[in-house]
């Protein structure tokens, strides 16, 4: 009897020490576009209203990595497939503010990272021609590959990332995806920033 005890007690006790461990890679990393300045971004300093939670968690639109071909479903890609984000999907419109960018002109990137992590890679995709504005985006409305992509072999970031690459050539209003993905974890960072050409 006092060995099943000792045996019970023995796998509470791991339980409860690998728990911790296993999400600590999932609550440690977090992070936001401030240029483009993204949705949640915008929602954060209070530029757009009736947000919801995101105005207090920019950093938080983590979801399954693996985008295009794994990630958020369809029409959920802006909050990262989180039903408390759902605003982020919302596209008001087509009226949310759009940073005025060039087309075929060099645009600096930067996030703000609340928790680094080691990361894989940042990749932006953007809208194709005659895509809905008025439409929760989804990946049939972005050109298939990244426009660009900076890669960091699994390195660990500092709390603020820019990196400056070209801009493919459009017209007219755009979405830009920002993707984070995360080298040691299953998840990815997703931000929808709104851009005019």
């Amino acid at each position: 009897m006092a060995s099943k005890l000792l045996g019970r007690l023995s796998a509470i006790v791991a339980t409860c020490v690998a728990l911790p461990l296993a999400f600590a890679g999932v609550a440690n990393a977090h992070g936001y576009t401030t240029n483009v300045p993204s949705r949640a971004y915008l929602c954060k300093t209070g530029a757009v209203s009736n947000c919801g939670p995101i105005q207090w968690e920019p950093q938080s639109v983590e979801g399954p990595k693996g985008f295009p071909g794994g990630g958020p479903a369809n029409g959920r890609i802006c909050a990262g497939g989180l039903g408390q984000f759902a605003q982020l999907d919302d596209p008001r419109g087509g009226s949310w503010p759009a940073k005025k960018v060039t087309s075929g002109g060099n645009l600096t990137f930067s996030w703000t990272l609340t928790a680094a992590h080691a990361t894989t890679s940042f990749r932006y995709f953007i809208t194709r021609n005659g895509w809905n504005p008025s439409a929760p985006l989804t990946r049939a409305q972005l050109d298939p590959a990244p426009f660009y992509t900076v890669n960091f072999n699994g390195a660990r970031p500092g709390s603020t990332v820019t990196h400056t690459g070209r801009l493919p050539a459009k017209s007219g209003r755009h979405l830009i995806l920002a993707v984070w993905d995360i080298a040691d974890t299953g998840n990815a960072f997703y931000q929808c920033g709104d851009v005019t050409f």
